[in-house]
C-alpha cells in the first residue's frame, strides 16, 4: 500500500519527504540511511507540505490585501479628508499644539469656519472672517466688524486688534478670503501683510474634527 502511494507522488515531493526524514535522522543520532517511508510518514509530510503551500498562498493575500487598502487610505485622506497636526498656539484655545485634525474638502466657506490652507509650502489653520467683496474692520479692543456688523466669536477667550499693518476698514479682494487665528494676541495673518488674505485655491478643506488626542475627540466648530 505504501509502494503504491509512493508511486503516486512526483519526484520532487519525494526528494522532499526523504530529506526531512533524513534531517531528523540526523538530529536523533541515527545512522545516515533512511529506509522506505511508511504510509503514515508519507500522508503526515504531505500533510505538513500541504499547509505550508496554504499558509504562504495565505500570508501573500493578505500582504497584498493590506496594501490595497493603505493604497486607498492614502487616496482617501488625500482627495477627500486630508489629515493636519497643528503646530504652535495661534488657535487656542479651540486647538492645541499637537492636536491632529481631520478636514473636508469644500469650495464654499462662510464667517466662521475653520480652514486649512498653504502657505510657503506650509499648512496652516485659521478661521475664516470674511470672504471676497466683504468689508472688514477692526478697532483698538479687537472688536471686529464684517460689512459694519459686529460679528458673534464664541471662539475666542481675548479681544485684541493683534499684529497688523493694513488700513481699515478693509475690502476683502476677489477670490480671497480674510482669515484670524482664535489667539488673537500671537496670531500672524490676515491682519499682516506677510500673510494676507488667502486666495481659493491655497485652501485644501474645512476642519470638521479633532481625533487626537483620544481625550479630546470633538467635532469642531
Amino acid at each position: 500500500m505504501a509502494e503504491k502511494n509512493l508511486r503516486k507522488m512526483n519526484r520532487k515531493e519525494l526528494i522532499e519527504i526523504i530529506y526531512a526524514l533524513q534531517q531528523d535522522e540526523k538530529e536523533s543520532g541515527g545512522e545516515n540511511t533512511v529506509p522506505i517511508p511508511s504510509e503514515a510518514a508519507v500522508d503526515a509530510e504531505r500533510e505538513r507540505l500541504q499547509y505550508q503551500k496554504k499558509y504562504l498562498q495565505t500570508l501573500r493575500t493578505t500582504i497584498y490585501a493590506l496594501i490595497i487598502v493603505a493604497a486607498a487610505t492614502i487616496l482617501l485622506a488625500t482627495m477627500f479628508l486630508p489629515v493636519l497636526q497643528v503646530s504652535g498656539t495661534s488657535m487656542e484655545p479651540t486647538l492645541s499644539d499637537g492636536d491632529i485634525t481631520v478636514l473636508v474638502k469644500n469650495a464654499d466657506f462662510e464667517t466662521g469656519d475653520l480652514v486649512g490652507f498653504y502657505y510657503q509650502n506650509k499648512l496652516l489653520l485659521k478661521r475664516v472672517i470674511g470672504g471676497p467683496g466683504d468689508i472688514i474692520d477692526i478697532d483698538s479692543e479687537g472688536n471686529v466688524y464684517v460689512n459694519d456688523e459686529l460679528i458673534d466669536e464664541p471662539y475666542i477667550t481675548e479681544k485684541s486688534p493683534g499684529e497688523t499693518d493694513i488700513t481699515y476698514p478693509y475690502q476683502v479682494p476677489e477670490n480671497r478670503y480674510f482669515v484670524m487665528g482664535d489667539n488673537r494676541s500671537v496670531s500672524i495673518d490676515s491682519r499682516s501683510s506677510t500673510i494676507g488674505c488667502i486666495e481659493v485655491d491655497q485652501i485644501v478643506g474645512k476642519v470638521i474634527i479633532r481625533v487626537w488626542p483620544l481625550n479630546r475627540i470633538s467635532l469642531i466648530e
